[in-house]
C-alpha cells in the first residue's frame, strides 16, 4: 500500500535523511491551498515546516484536525523549544523536529501507519470457491477437507439428492496433493449392471460378446488421480467384492484378462441412500460399507443451513449471468429473505434451477422480483384429531387448487422416496400405487424443478 503525504511550506535543503520513497507527495507553499487539497483529498501525513508567514503551529493543527481528525502531522520548525514542542504534541502533532530531522520523522511516522493497518487477509484458497456458505454445518466441511484432503483414505459423502455431493467430492480433489491429477466420475446408477464392471475396470479384446477392442476401465483412468463413485448405493451385490478388493489391495484384473494392475487412486464415494438399512436387507456388503466410511461427511439438506440461501442466490446468479453472457442482475434483500423462509426439497440443485430461471424471466430487466420465481404458497394445514389426516384450511381470499394438491402429491412422494432410499417399486407399494403410477407422478410433478 502507498500512503500520501501533504507537504505545507518549503522543504528542508539540511535534513539528514530523505524523505520516505513508499509515499506519493503533493506540495503546498500557500497553508490555504494546503487546507483547501487536505478538504477534498485524503492524506496520511502531514509535512508542515515553519516560518510561514502568519500562520502559527497552533493555527494551522486547528485548521487540519477540523478536516482531517486522524492525519499524522510532522511540524518542522527550527529553534522550536522544548516547552513549544511539548505544547504542539499535546494539541496533536506527532512529532516537533528541526530541519534536519525532518526525514527521520517522516520514517517514523510512515512506520507507524503500517503498524496501524489491518492484518492482511488470508488468501482464499481456489477450491474453497467451490463451497458457497458460511453456516456451522459449511464450515464443518470446510474443516475436514482441510484435515483429509492429501490423505490416501476414502470418504463417504451421504445427503438427499441435490445436496451438492459432487461439489464437495471435487472440492476436495481440488485441495489435495492429487490436484493437478483427474478426477474421473461415475455415476453407478446411470450405467447398466452388465456394463458396469467393464467400465470401472476395463476389459480386454474378446472379454465378450461385443468387445471388439481392448478398453481402459475408470480406475486405471484414474490413475494417480481421484476416482468419484457416484450413488454408489446402487451398485450392484455382485460386483462389491470386485470393488472391495481394489480398495484393500490398490490392485485389479481387467474383464478377461488374469494380468493384474496396480494403481494409485484416491476414492470418493457418495449416495442418497441409507446404507446401513441396504446392509440389513442384504443389498450392500459391510466390509465394503465400512471400507468406504473411512471419512463419513453429510451434505446438508438445504433446510438445514436456510443462513446460506442468500449466498448460494448471489452465486448462482452471477454464474448463470457470466455463462449468459448478460449484465449481473440484482437480488434485492426482501427477495433473498423470501428465499430463505421458502422450502427447498430438491435442495441446492432446486434453488440454481430456479434462480436460472427467474433470470430467463426477468427479461431485460436489471431486478429480479419474486414472481420471476413463480414460488409456491405456504399451504396452511390444519388437524382435525389425533386420528384425522392433515387438511387444508381454505383462506378467505382463496387457493389455487391444482397447485394445492400437487404440493401434498409431491410431499407425500417425496416422503415415500426418502423412506425407501430412492426405491420407487418399494415407495409404490407403500403407498399402494403400481410404480408406473408413481412414476409418472413423479415426472409430472418434478417438471419445474430438479430434485
Amino acid at each position: 500500500m502507498q500512503f500520501k503525504a501533504l507537504c505545507i511550506g518549503s522543504l528542508p535543503e539540511n535534513s539528514d535523511e530523505p524523505l520516505p520513497r513508499e509515499m506519493s507527495y503533493s506540495f503546498r507553499r500557500d497553508p490555504v491551498e494546503a487546507l483547501q487539497q487536505l478538504h477534498a483529498e485524503s492524506f496520511d501525513l502531514l509535512l508542515a515546516r515553519f516560518p510561514m508567514g502568519e500562520w502559527t503551529p497552533e493555527m494551522l493543527l486547528e485548521n487540519i484536525f477540523t478536516i482531517a481528525r486522524s492525519c499524522a502531522v510532522v511540524i518542522a520548525k527550527p529553534g522550536a523549544s522544548v516547552e513549544e514542542a511539548v505544547r504542539l504534541v499535546k494539541l496533536g502533532a506527532a512529532e516537533v523536529v528541526d530541519d534536519a530531522g525532518v526525514g527521520a520523522a517522516c520514517q517514523r511516522a510512515l512506520q507507524d501507519l503500517r503498524e496501524q493497518l489491518p492484518p492482511p487477509k488470508p488468501a482464499v484458497e481456489p477450491w474453497r470457491r467451490l463451497l458457497v456458505g458460511s453456516s456451522l454445518k459449511m464450515q464443518r466441511i470446510v474443516e475436514v477437507i482441510r484435515l483429509v484432503a492429501s490423505r490416501k483414505c476414502t470418504v463417504l459423502i451421504t445427503g438427499e439428492t441435490g445436496t451438492g455431493k459432487e461439489v464437495i467430492a471435487r472440492a476436495i480433489h481440488a485441495a489435495g496433493n492429487r490436484a493437478d491429477s483427474e478426477m474421473v466420475c461415475v455415476n453407478c446408477n446411470a450405467v447398466p449392471e452388465t456394463l458396469l464392471e467393464a467400465e470401472l475396470f476395463g476389459h480386454v479384446k474378446g472379454a465378450f460378446t461385443g468387445a471388439f477392442t481392448q478398453r481402459i476401465g475408470l480406475f486405471e483412468q484414474a490413475h494417480r488421480g481421484t476416482l468419484f463413485l457416484d450413488e454408489i448405493g446402487d451398485m450392484p451385490l455382485g460386483l462389491q467384492p470386485k470393488l472391495l478388493r481394489v480398495l484393500q489391495e490398490r490392485e485389479f484384473q481387467k474383464l478377461g484378462s488374469s494380468e493384474t494392475i496396480k494403481v494409485d487412486v484416491r476414492v470418493i464415494a457418495a449416495t442418497n441412500a441409507d446404507l446401513a438399512q441396504k446392509m440389513r436387507e442384504g443389498k450392500f456388503r459391510e466390509d465394503l460399507y465400512y471400507r468406504l466410511n473411512v471419512v463419513p461427511m453429510d451434505a446438508p439438506p438445504l433446510r438445514a443451513r436456510p443462513g446460506d440461501i442468500p449466498l448460494l442466490t448471489t452465486h448462482f446468479v452471477e454464474k448463470i449471468c457470466r455463462e449468459e453472457g448478460i449484465p449481473v442482475k440484482k437480488a434485492p434483500g426482501e427477495l433473498l429473505d423470501r428465499l430463505s423462509r421458502c422450502d427447498w426439497p430438491g435442495n441446492v440443485r432446486q434453488l440454481e434451477n430456479a434462480v436460472e430461471m427467474a433470470v430467463a424471466l426477468s427479461g431485460d430487466r436489471e431486478m429480479l422480483f419474486a414472481s420471476d420465481f413463480q414460488l409456491a404458497p405456504t399451504i396452511p394445514l390444519r388437524r382435525m384429531t389425533a386420528g384425522d389426516p392433515m387438511l387444508v384450511a381454505v383462506p378467505d381470499h382463496g387457493l389455487d387448487f391444482e397447485q394445492i394438491v400437487g404440493s401434498i402429491e409431491r410431499n407425500i412422494l417425496e416422503q415415500a422416496l426418502q423412506k425407501t432410499g430412492g426405491n420407487k417399486k418399494a415407495a409404490a407399494q407403500m403407498l399402494r400405487l403400481k410404480r408406473t403410477t408413481l412414476a409418472a407422478k413423479w415426472k409430472t410433478l418434478t417438471a419445474g424443478a430438479a430434485v
